[in-house]
């Protein structure tokens, strides 16, 4: 009996951990929001937060811009997963319960089309008995990192 398929399924996995952790160890606003990456998979992944009081809007619930950033990062874990560079080219959240102070939420990304140049990402985030409390699509878009320009020639000193 072959275990091929599963080492290559336990190998691609263990590559979208390595790419998740790689971008989550330089991801400063990840860290300070205090979201942890759960689990990583090609194309998917799992993060989470518990809301903090300074996570809280004048109405004491969490700040959507909290939730939008929660949903940004699982979506940006996910779309970075398969190690090639890839950086948001837009997203829509729509909100659809309150979030308190304390709760712990989870946004769990999937991918949902993938292509050279790009995809689109699907991200729940959900309450701790599992309710959806917003729906966040991503797009994305490889990144194209500037040539370098180039380096003028020291000019020759007439001296």
């Amino acid at each position: 009996m072959s275990t091929a398929p599963d080492d290559a399924t336990s190998d691609a996995r263990r590559r979208a951990r390595a790419a998740a952790d790689a971008l989550y160890a330089g991801d400063s606003a990840s860290q300070a929001l205090g979201i942890e990456l759960l689990d990583a998979a090609p194309g998917s992944v799992r993060v989470a937060m518990t809301v903090r009081t300074d996570m809280v809007n004048g109405h004491g619930i969490c700040h959507g811009g909290i939730l939008f950033t929660l949903a940004d990062s699982a979506f940006a874990f996910a779309c970075n997963s398969r190690g090639e560079p890839m950086v948001a080219a837009g997203a829509s959240i729509e909100f659809l319960a309150p979030v308190p102070r304390g709760a712990r939420v989870t946004a769990t990304a999937t991918e949902t089309s993938r292509t050279s140049h790009g995809g689109i990402y699907d991200v729940v985030v959900a309450g701790e008995t599992g309710e959806p409390l917003a729906y966040f699509r991503g797009r994305c878009a490889r990144l194209r990192i500037p040539a370098q320009p180039a380096q003028p020639l020291p000019k020759d000193d007439p001296k």
